[in-house]
């Protein structure tokens, strides 16, 4: 018979966090791991839309380049930055909701918002309505990924986080050669009369539905519960939580081991609490770093196929490279499953940003088909790498009070950087060329690199309690 109450400790806040750590990596753990990351695949599908519906939007006479878009620029441009616009909305203003409601309730709501404007963006026949319900479809998003990074961070174990996180974006990253491989298939034609970008759009709205379905099954967190309070709800939910855990080991689990302090447990959930020490440090440091890897990340995968045009790819050639590149997405958290909980989180940043430098340069001297899909797969793994470590890390940094209003905040700069800095690349593509942009790119990466490698702390094998505090 398990004993929830065996802990050293009778703080019940010490008790969850005690109890939560010492859950073993079984498949009940790994289950929910693989709900969050079907989740999200989704959210994937949808914020990488950009690159591969646009031709299809241009070649039905409703998106228009230069100055002839709607807003007196490429309609491409506008639509990139309507979509970031929108997720630094929902990153920064709405993400707090997860704070005060729960992370379960928010993204359950947050995945049916996303769901019904993405239908809606896919039945427009403007550039404005298109561009306007993408601005709808990003506000859902930038809930929706925040508040999964929040609650993967406090659902697992400390020896499981890292992996578990790059285990979620292995799943989330399989929907970028899905939304590739739909469009090279779609785009092109017209399947029954319509338009094979809305084929590509209303997929990820209908098979989201059943995604919000098979989420039902999650739990809500039993750190934020017993933050707020609900002790009897959180000790309810780590019960079921080791009961499977045990059945699925065949033995009773260990024993709970409290590591204190725990100072960070009393922490005020308000704004203003994000600007006392240590939390300063660590958000200024993050939202520089956003800004940053914002741009070495999407400027790379949103303008692919555009960037490959530049290098001599023709329209359907030049899916069929994005295609190939994109399979270094899901490539990269799965071969370094194991590395990911092995490696101190600031450093995998370094090294990640520092191989998109090397890969970005090679890249735009290139003009030979396989040099151009090996160097830009290298890139891309580079940056997959990148997201799943630095996902992880952001959220271990602040305490359960804050942690989605603080990751929110940290986040949006990098939504509202990508905005800004997609209007910029298409300007630096027609003046410049792919050399403009890729150094644009590689600059930026350096400072990625440059901001976490001196001002991150270290992360590894410590309790969100510690390092919170």
């Amino acid at each position: 018979m398990l004993d929830p109450a065996a802990a050293v400790s009778d703080d019940p806040v010490a008790q969850v966090a005690a109890r939560i750590d010492r859950l073993p990596a079984t498949a009940t753990l790994w289950r929910l791991v693989a709900l969050l990351g079907l989740g999200g695949f989704f959210e994937l599908y949808d914020l990488f839309q950009t690159a591969y519906i646009s031709p299809g939007l241009l070649r039905d006479g409703i998106f228009a380049t230069g100055a002839a878009g709607v807003f007196g620029i490429a309609d491409q441009a506008a639509f990139a930055s309507a979509t970031f616009l929108g997720l630094f909305l929902g990153a920064s203003l709405l993400s707090p909701f997860a704070d005060h409601f729960g992370r379960r309730p928010v993204f359950t709501f947050a995945l049916l918002w996303y769901t019904a404007a993405t239908v809606a963006m896919g039945l427009q026949s403007t550039a404005l309505g298109v561009i306007g319900w993408r601005f709808v479809v990003g506000i859902g998003l930038g809930i929706e990924l925040v508040t999964i990074d929040t609650y993967l961070s406090e659902l697992m174990p400390r020896h499981m986080r890292g992996s578990a996180f790059a285990f979620v974006f292995f799943v989330q990253f399989l929907a970028v050669p899905a939304v590739a491989v739909s469009a090279w298939a779609l785009v092109p034609h017209a399947p029954f009369g319509v338009s094979g970008w809305r084929w590509v759009v209303l997929l990820s709205g209908t098979f989201a539905v059943a995604i919000w379905w098979l989420r039902r099954r999650l739990p809500e967190s039993a750190r934020w519960l017993a933050a707020q309070g609900r002790h009897a709800e959180a000790d309810a939910v780590l019960c079921d939580l080791e009961a499977r855990c045990a059945a699925d080991l065949g033995r009773a689990l260990d024993t709970p081991q409290i590591e204190l302090p725990l100072a960070c447990a009393a922490t005020q959930p308000h704004f203003g609490a994000l600007w006392k020490e240590p939390y300063r440090r660590r958000v200024v440091m993050l939202v520089a770093f956003h800004v940053f890897q914002a741009i070495g990340f999407f400027g790379f995968g949103n303008w692919l196929p555009t960037l490959l045009s530049a290098q001599g790819a023709d329209s359907v050639h030049g899916l069929g490279y994005a295609f190939a590149i994109s399979l270094a997405y899901p490539l990269a958290p799965l071969l370094l499953l194991r590395g990911a909980q092995r490696w101190e989180n600031k450093w995998q940043v370094v090294w990640s940003a520092l191989g998109a430098v090397l890969f970005g340069t090679l890249f735009a001297w290139q003009t030979q088909p396989l040099a151009i899909i090996a160097c830009g797969a290298a890139i891309t793994f580079c940056n997959a790498w990148m997201s799943f470590a630095y996902h992880g890390y952001q959220a271990e940094l602040f305490p359960t009070a804050l942690r989605a209003r603080a990751v929110g905040f940290c986040y949006s700069f990098s939504r509202l950087s990508t905005a800004g800095s997609s209007l910029l690349i298409g300007l630096l593509l027609e003046r410049t060329g792919s050399h403009g942009v890729l150094a644009f790119i590689v600059a930026s990466l350096l400072a990625v690199a440059a901001i976490i490698g001196v001002f991150g702390p270290r992360t590894r094998n410590r309790t969100l309690e510690q390092i919170a505090g």
